[in-house]
C-alpha cells in the first residue's frame, strides 16, 4: 500500500512528513532540550507559555467535582445545556453591558475556541472565497480556510497603526471576495486592547462590504486602566458579527476546553449546524461547573489583577534592560520589539534569532514574532512559588538579560 499518495493536498500531499521545514514552537522545544543539557541544573526562565500558570477557582472546581457524580450529566450534551448558555448570556451582561442576547439563538457552547474557529470556515468558505485576518495572529481559521480551497489576506498589525489593522487600505477586490474577517482583541500577541473607534470602523466594513466580522475573545476580561469591552454592545454589531468566548484564559480553565459563539443569529444556527456534526459536545458536568463561575466578577477580577501585577513588573524590567516595555492594553502579554544584536558583535537578523540567543545561551525562553517587524512576546504566565517568589523570577530574568549586552 502506497499511503504516501493517498494524503490530501491541503496537508502536503505525497509530500507531506517529507520536508525539513520545523514549526518555530518546535524549534523553542528543541532550544529549550539543548539549553538544559548544556546547562545541567541550571534554571531556564519560561516566559513563553500561553496558557495560565494557576488553577481553575476553586468554586468551579467545587462544583465539577460534585457534577462528575450527577447521572443527568453522563450522556451526550451535543449542541450544549440550555444551563450554559443562560450562564453565557449573563456572563455577556455583567462584563460587557450586552444585556438582552438570547441564549437560545444567539449562544452556542463550543469545546473551546480552537474547534470554533476550524468549524466557521465550514460554514461559510467555498474554493475561491476569501478570509481577511490578522498577523501575528492565532492561524486556526486561516488554516481551515485554506483546507477549503478558499484564500487567507493578511492583515499586517503594525506598531504605529497601534497593532490595529488598516481596514481603509484592503484592496477592494479582495474586500468584494471576502466573506470573513478574523480579529483578536484584547490581542495575542501584540497586547493592544479593542476600543470603541475601532469597532465601530470594523462594523462599517462589514456592513459595506457584506463581510461577517469573527471576534476571537479569548482574553476578553484581562484588560487594563479601561472597562470590558464586546463588538456585541456597539451599534450593529449583532448584525454582523460572532464573537467568541472561552473559560481558558478568564477562569484558568485551559484544558477544560469551554467557550461560546454568541451574536448574529443565523451565523450561531450555522455554527450549530456544522458543530452537530463534528463532534457530541463538552462534557455536561465542565459545562454546569462553569455556571457557577463564569459570570461571577469576582473570581475573574483576582485573576485579571494577579497579570496585572506581574505584568508591571516584568514591564519595568524589561525596559530597564533596553525594552521598550510598557503594560500592555490587555491579555497577560509583552509585545516587544527584539534587539538587533548582542553583547561580543552577535547580531540578529530576525526576532527568531534573538529568540534562540536568548534560550541557549542565556535559558530565557520567549516566543518570537516576524511576521509584521521582528518582536518578542515575553508572557507573564510564567511558573514561581507563588507572589512572593515572582519578584525573584523577574529579578532573574533582569539579570540575565543586562548580562546579554542587548543592542536595540
Amino acid at each position: 500500500m502506497d499511503l504516501q499518495a493517498l494524503f490530501a493536498e491541503r496537508i502536503g500531499g505525497a509530500r507531506f512528513g517529507t520536508g525539513g521545514e520545523i514549526y518555530k514552537f518546535e524549534k523553542i522545544k528543541r532550544a529549550k532540550a539543548a539549553a538544559r543539557q548544556a546547562h545541567p541544573g541550571a534554571e531556564l526562565l519560561d516566559f513563553g507559555v500561553g496558557e495560565p500558570d494557576q488553577l481553575a477557582p476553586a468554586p468551579i472546581r467545587r462544583a465539577l467535582k460534585k457534577a462528575v457524580d450527577d447521572p443527568a450529566n453522563r450522556g451526550y450534551s451535543d449542541n450544549g445545556i440550555r444551563e450554559f448558555k443562560v450562564a453565557a448570556a449573563r456572563y455577556m451582561d455583567t462584563f460587557f453591558g450586552v444585556a438582552d442576547l438570547d441564549p437560545d439563538s444567539e449562544i452556542n457552547h463550543s469545546i473551546g475556541s480552537k474547534s470554533a474557529l476550524a468549524a466557521l470556515p465550514l460554514c461559510f468558505i467555498n474554493p475561491g472565497d476569501v478570509a481577511l485576518a490578522t498577523v501575528p495572529g492565532y492561524p486556526v481559521l486561516g488554516t481551515h480556510t485554506r483546507y477549503l480551497g478558499g484564500q487567507v489576506a493578511r492583515l499586517p498589525l503594525l506598531k504605529e497603526n497601534g497593532f490595529y489593522p488598516d481596514l481603509a487600505g484592503i484592496d477592494p477586490e479582495t474586500a468584494r471576495k471576502a466573506k470573513l474577517i478574523y480579529v483578536n482583541y484584547p490581542n495575542n500577541p501584540t497586547g493592544a486592547a479593542p476600543s470603541e473607534k475601532f469597532f465601530d470602523e470594523l462594523i462599517a466594513f462589514a456592513q459595506a462590504n457584506n463581510v461577517l466580522v469573527v471576534q476571537d475573545a479569548a482574553y476578553a476580561t484581562l484588560v487594563y486602566g479601561r472597562k470590558p469591552l464586546s463588538i456585541l454592545g456597539r451599534p450593529g454589531g449583532r448584525d454582523v458579527s460572532i464573537e467568541l468566548h472561552s473559560m481558558s484564559k478568564s477562569y484558568n480553565m485551559t484544558g477544560w476546553r469551554l467557550g461560546f459563539v454568541a451574536g448574529a443569529a443565523r451565523a450561531v444556527r450555522a455554527f450549530a449546524e456544522v458543530k452537530d456534526n463534528m463532534d457530541s459536545g463538552q462534557f455536561k458536568a465542565i459545562q454546569v461547573a462553569a455556571c457557577a463561575g463564569i459570570a461571577d466578577r469576582g473570581l475573574s477580577d483576582r485573576i485579571c489583577r494577579h497579570y496585572r501585577r506581574r505584568l508591571k513588573k516584568l514591564a519595568a524590567a524589561l525596559k530597564r534592560s533596553g525594552f521598550d516595555a510598557k503594560m500592555p492594553g490587555g491579555t497577560f502579554y509583552l509585545y516587544v520589539k527584539a534587539p538587533r544584536a548582542a553583547a561580543g558583535g552577535r547580531a540578529f537578523a530576525t526576532a527568531e534569532d534573538a529568540s534562540q540567543f536568548l534560550i541557549r545561551e542565556h535559558l530565557i525562553s520567549t516566543v518570537p514574532w516576524d511576521d509584521a517587524g521582528a518582536f518578542l512576546r515575553f508572557s507573564a504566565t510564567f511558573e514561581s512559588d507563588g507572589a512572593a517568589d515572582d519578584d525573584r523570577v523577574i529579578n532573574e530574568l533582569e539579570s540575565r538579560l543586562l548580562k546579554a549586552g542587548l543592542v536595540f
